[in-house]
């Protein structure tokens, strides 16, 4: 089973590898929010509208998880873990030898790809598993807005909103550019630090990253259409070319 990275949204952002495994997978898995699965008139999601120019519909496969829950282990998301790989499993046993599945940006990076993984593994030990990079949001937010991410002795801070207002606002303090992740229903405690830091003008908020009606520009308080998966990149303090070698 090979977890397949596929970037932020853009069908054109896949690795030549990517396209090359998902083509010889014998079924391509692709998550789904868990309370639209049964709805046959919800818009695919972004995983599966990635790869769809990739994949013949036959070989696809929606697996249902707990996408929006933010309750941390909850039974919901438990329980959308283990009928995951539970289809996973019955694929197997059913012949497919070449599985893949479809994780929007890296399957190392924050990735339900990992759990699935896991649970899958504790029922099929045998079971190879293998990753395929992906280009991730902070990359191809960082290209559309012509900021590099780190520089010279750099470090590069990436956090999840998810993880609370402290974390970013101790990434914030140190050097370096920060990444925030899934900010979403934090987007104002997040604008709010930025302000007392003193770094809200220079940062860049990238919304719908790669898919169509994308949004790319500065940070204020609107929230309207903020999606769950929005980036938010706060470049780090440069004084001038070769500063921070």
């Amino acid at each position: 089973m090979t977890g397949i990275g596929v970037g932020p949204g853009d069908p054109e952002l896949l690795t030549v590898k990517a396209v090359r495994l998902l083509g010889e997978a014998d079924l391509v898995f692709v998550p789904v929010l868990d309370r639209l699965a049964a709805d046959a008139t919800a818009p695919p999601g972004r995983a599966e509208t990635t790869v769809a120019p990739h994949v013949p519909p036959d070989r696809l496969r929606r697996l249902p998880f707990a996408l929006d829950d933010q309750g941390g282990v909850t039974a919901r998301r438990a329980a959308a873990w283990d009928a995951a790989a539970r289809t996973v499993v019955a694929a197997l046993d059913g012949g497919a030898t070449r599985l893949a599945f479809a994780t929007i940006g890296d399957p190392n990076v924050y990735s339900t790809f990992g759990y699935l993984a896991q649970t899958v593994r504790a029922a099929r030990p045998a079971v190879e598993v293998r990753t395929v990079p992906g280009i991730t949001a902070m990359q191809d937010l960082a290209a559309r807005s012509g900021i590099p991410l780190c520089e010279g002795r750099e470090p590069l801070t990436l956090v999840p909103a998810t993880a609370g207002l402290v974390a970013f606002a101790d990434a914030l303090a140190g050097p370096g550019t920060v990444v925030a992740y899934k900010g979403w229903r934090r987007h104002a405690d997040l604008v709010g630090e930025l302000r007392r830091a003193g770094r809200l003008a220079d940062a860049v908020l990238g919304r719908a990253v790669g898919l169509p009606g994308e949004r790319i520009g500065p940070v204020t308080d609107a929230v309207d259409d903020l999606p769950y998966l929005s980036t938010l990149l706060v470049p780090a303090r440069r004084d001038g070319r070769g500063g921070q070698l």
